[in-house]
């Protein structure tokens, strides 16, 4: 550890000293403002024998003539132990729940490494989060990145503790283990988890990471790094499925727009930096399987689309980096449907890979191409009848509009508390095609048609 006197500035979050030697991007700081007062930063920046340092805490009180700034020549660690479980942490990996210290343990370096993906399983394992819209129609699978694009209001925080306390995956060789990481959120906001996490039992599987809107930026850049250190350990050294949660991207995306202004860094689109697609794969791409290993790591990130503009550059880049998208609808929203998945803009580029014989059902495929081309196609017709009136629709689009209100009302609109198994939402889509004529079901095989088709028992 290599301690400095020569602090020449101030500057808001950031803290420059002069005359330092053997100093690297990213190290952890101690600040020594007095005896019993210590701050915390790393090392954001180093030109020549000046470092720039970015604080972790309020830089209210810091005399540049007094503090002493001491290098500890290594990058900020997690304490990682399985008796994680359980517990709730700060941005800095510290205890947030009141608890004790962890007795065992073992310090991680919190940046990581992104897979090589010559190293990577390929993903083709159900993952079971008891939702009908994500589990029938846009699967998610073991290993996957599948973001869920929302907007300012609508229930992202809901579904995400809905996905927490329900989702699991059919192989019971392995331990499954939830890491929910939650950035930039407001004191309610984070009561609400963990009182939702505590009250439903989910807790006792789960690693809870949470850093409130009035912490520093920097510690927003901090705890997702956190969090996936927390569920590398858990997938790759404990053998554990771990589905990887983190809420809000957008927020922790704004803070890498900050700290990019206090460097004045040239800006790139809407001031954001050019290295955001850079710096979000460095997290998005340190999910999955890796090879002769048993656990892995599922990730679902939140964000929270500025003015619900899907071309905005965090879902943009976000979309270029992950496997699809799930994506709420505001409209459907507005009716009372929860959660309101918009399924037919939604894609998982996975799901063929964990469905079927021996995963979820033979008939999953058939089954969920039709009922996409069924509720399309019922949406057409009902935007048809809203402009020409009911009198322009034949018999079979009255149909095919009846299918669609059915279908929003029984298979979407199932609540946050409701938990369905693969085989009832299979079973609910059976019925609900079941308002059309056999004739229609022109993606399903006949053979399950026969098998699953509900026939009428008049």
């Amino acid at each position: 550890m290599r301690e400095f006197k020569n602090v020449v500035e101030v500057a808001g979050p950031l803290l420059i000293v002069s005359g330092v030697d053997d100093v690297a991007f990213d190290e952890e700081v101690e600040i020594v403002v007095a005896n019993n007062d210590r701050r915390v930063g790393k090392v954001l920046e180093v030109d020549g024998d000046r470092a720039v340092i970015q604080l972790y805490d309020s830089n209210q009180g810091i005399d540049p003539k007094s503090a002493r700034v001491r290098f500890k020549g290594q990058p900020m660690s997690l304490h990682v132990s399985s008796e994680m479980i359980g517990r709730t942490f700060d941005g800095k990996g510290k205890p947030a729940d009141g608890g004790p210290q962890m007795l065992n343990y073992e310090a991680r370096d919190i940046n990581g490494q992104v897979m090589n993906p010559v190293a990577r399983e390929y993903p083709n394992q159900f993952v079971e989060t008891g939702i009908s819209a994500i589990d029938g129609l846009n699967t998610l699978v073991v290993g996957q990145k599948l973001p869920i694009f929302s907007g300012a209001g609508l229930p992202h925080n809901e579904l995400a503790t809905q996905i927490a306390r329900q989702a699991d995956v059919a192989d019971k060789d392995a331990d499954f283990a939830v890491v929910f990481c939650a950035m930039g959120i407001s004191y309610e906001e984070s009561r609400f988890f963990e009182d939702e996490f505590k009250r439903t039992g989910a807790i006792e599987r789960s690693v809870l990471f949470v850093n409130l809107a009035d912490d520093p930026a920097i510690e927003r850049i901090s705890t997702p790094r956190m969090a996936l250190t927390a569920a590398e350990y858990l997938a790759f050294d404990l053998g554990m499925n771990v589905l990887l949660i983190m809420s809000d991207i957008a927020h922790y995306c704004e803070s890498l727009r900050e700290i990019s202004a206090s460097r004045k860094e040239i800006p790139s689109r809407r001031g954001y930096p050019g290295y955001m697609y850079t710096d979000l794969a460095s997290l998005y791409e340190r999910a999955g399987r890796l090879k002769g290993k048993k656990g892995s790591i599922t990730m679902i990130p939140i964000l929270s689309m500025p003015e619900d503009d899907k071309t905005h550059p965090i879902p943009d880049l976000t979309g270029y980096i992950t496997e699809g998208q799930i994506i709420l609808s505001r409209d459907l929203y507005r009716r009372g449907i929860n959660p309101p998945i918009d399924v037919l803009p939604s894609l998982s580029r996975l799901k063929d890979k964990g469905i079927g014989e021996n995963k979820t059902r033979e008939d999953h495929s058939d089954l969920m191409n039709q009922l996409f081309a069924a509720y399309a196609q019922g949406k057409e017709v009902l935007e048809l009848a809203s402009i020409l009136g009911d009198s322009a629709l034949t018999d079979l689009d009255r149909l095919y509009g009846k299918f669609t209100q059915a279908f929003e009302e029984k298979y979407l609109d199932q609540g946050f508390h409701e938990k369905r198994d693969i085989e009832e939402t299979l079973n609910i889509g059976w019925e609900l095609l079941s308002i059309l004529p056999k004739q229609e079901l022109k993606r399903v095989r006949d053979q399950f048609i026969d098998k699953y088709y509900p026939e009428d028992d008049d």
